[in-house]
């Protein structure tokens, strides 16, 4: 029988809900090794645990922290997994935590899974069951006790049912890339790296280029050695934890987050990605401008939203991710720490713009694997020299609601006064319809403007700044637009975001364009 591909495993969960005594009744490891792990009962670090099952396939077990501190770490270890262990406590039902989890899953695309009900030894299952069936629907339950082992062989076998519909990466011919998330030495050997294979294989004897963040240019190595879970072997597959001792650079030049890929393969290390973006709550979608923190591998950072039209955004990076196209990010909030959302990747290297129908058009063009460019239709003659070129075809006008449909015109009839969220009583999809269908634009946190009040605002601004050295006050556009305060400073920070303007004193001066 041919041996079947392998796979990560991520778990997921609330703090103290069981999910390394879990990993340790399956796999008989221990994946809290730091002292202080052990010292306190919780993870902190990731953890990692091969695990066999009855088929003969190997899971690679990624243990990610329960605490809300770490959630960080629990993107990290959850960004390359192919299927999750998503685990509820009998005695507590689904937590704050069980809620954030679930939504990174979704935002990383990784929708195949079992839930483990844990603790079913000390309190009754069927509420915790019921609980987690409505969050993640379509995933096997399975009650259980890690400590009488009570449950572990339905536990393996529902994993067997999951993994078996899976695609492995090593049936990918994508080059080679593994996100480094830890770096160390070993005396006698050097330095070790150690990841998640997203893709390629890897070999003793292989030349690889490691990029990092900044201009600075990629290192050469040579691979020593390869290991997988602690096992010597002479080449790894995609979709399994792998080590790798490298010869070449220094322990002091190597860091979490960097990225090691084929010697020659295409790889770009960019401050710009545009992506296909989707939000775990309609209803409090990022304004244009928001600066919110980018996970993507074992790397992560800060970012400005800039909105393209429909679910298109582009995340302008305050530090450089090295990303493929078809690759998902997390969205997290900066202040008061959440998951906004996620999505794919389909730019890498965008060059810096903002909305427009040419560009739609071939975001989604790129969005459904098409190139990003029309093919020019066959002519059986040659085409006149003074062609002109067709514009873009544009995608399906969305359909909308009846309720959604009155909820636009209301908010195109009030102008450049719409009535606050909270005064609109909409329902949240239809907002988050409108949005992604580009009538509408969350301007504040409060605010939605039609799109076409906000570009009859737009050109009165810039109207106004000609007449005035390039430059617009609060009081000035208030009475321009004869407004109140409230309305005229929601605009002027909207387009402030949006970098039409930028808050200088007391005045917004026009950008060079």
């Amino acid at each position: 029988m041919a041996e079947l591909a392998p796979l990560t495993l991520g778990t997921a969960g609330h703090i103290d809900h069981g999910k390394t005594a879990l990993i340790a009744a399956l796999t008989g490891r221990d994946t809290d090794r730091l002292p202080q792990e052990r010292a306190r009962g919780i993870s902190i670090e990731l953890g990692y645990a091969p695990l066999t099952l009855a088929s003969g396939r190997r899971l690679s077990v990624v243990d990610v922290p329960g605490h809300e501190r770490f959630v960080r770490t629990m993107v990290a270890g959850a960004t390359g997994i192919d299927l999750y262990l998503m685990v509820v406590a009998a005695d507590d039902g689904i937590m704050p935590q069980t809620r954030e989890h679930a939504a990174v899953l979704r935002a990383l695309g990784v929708d195949v899974g079992v839930v483990a009900v844990t603790k079913s030894d000390l309190a009754d299952p069927a509420a915790a069951r019921d609980q987690a069936a409505a969050l993640l629907p379509g995933a096997e339950c399975v009650a259980l006790s890690a400590r009488t082992g009570a449950g572990l062989d339905e536990l393996r076998d529902a994993l067997e049912c999951a993994a078996d519909g899976l695609a492995s990466r090593a049936d990918d011919n994508s080059p080679t890339r593994l996100h480094i998330d830890r770096v160390f030495s070993i005396a006698g050997a050097g330095t070790v790296i150690t990841g998640t294979l997203w893709s390629g294989t890897v070999a003793r004897g292989d030349e690889v280029r490691v990029l990092g963040g900044g201009d600075a240019r990629p290192l050469r190595a040579r691979v020593r050695a390869v290991h997988i879970h602690d096992e010597p072997v002479a080449r790894a597959q995609a979709g399994q934890r792998v080590a790798l001792n490298v010869v070449g650079p220094k322990r002091g030049e190597l860091a979490r987050g960097d990225v090691v890929v084929a010697d020659g393969a295409p790889a770009a290390v960019s401050y710009r990605l545009d992506a296909a973006l989707e939000w775990a709550d309609a209803g409090r979608e990022p304004a244009g401008g928001e600066r919110v923190q980018v996970h993507h591998g074992t790397r992560e950072s800060p970012a400005r939203l800039a909105w393209l039209g429909g679910r298109y955004w582009q995340v302008r990076l305050e530090h450089p991710l090295v990303a493929w196209v078809g690759d998902r990010v997390v969205l997290r909030r900066i202040a008061a720490p959440d998951t906004l959302g996620g999505g794919i990747v389909l730019d890498p290297a965008a060059a810096r713009h903002g909305p427009s129908r040419a560009l739609t058009a071939r975001l989604t063009r790129l969005e459904r694997g098409e190139p990003a460019q029309e093919a020019p239709a066959a002519a059986s003659a040659p085409a006149p020299a003074l062609a002109t070129r067709a514009e873009p075809a544009l995608p399906a006008e969305p359909s909308f609601s009846p309720s959604a449909l009155a909820l636009e015109t209301r908010l195109r009839n009030a102008g450049l006064e719409p009535p606050s969220d909270a005064d609109l009583a909409a329902d949240p999809a239809d907002l988050a319809a409108l949005r992604a269908g580009g009538r509408i634009v969350r301007v504040s946190r409060t605010l939605h403007f039609h799109v076409d009040a906000l570009s009859a605002a737009r050109e009165r601004i810039l109207a106004l700044a000609a007449a005035n050295a390039g430059a617009v006050t609060l009081a000035d556009l208030r009475d321009e637009l004869r407004t109140s305060r409230k309305f005229a400073q929601a605009l002027l920070e909207h387009f402030d975001a949006a970098r039409l303007t930028r808050r200088e004193g007391d005045a917004h001066v026009l950008r060079r364009r």
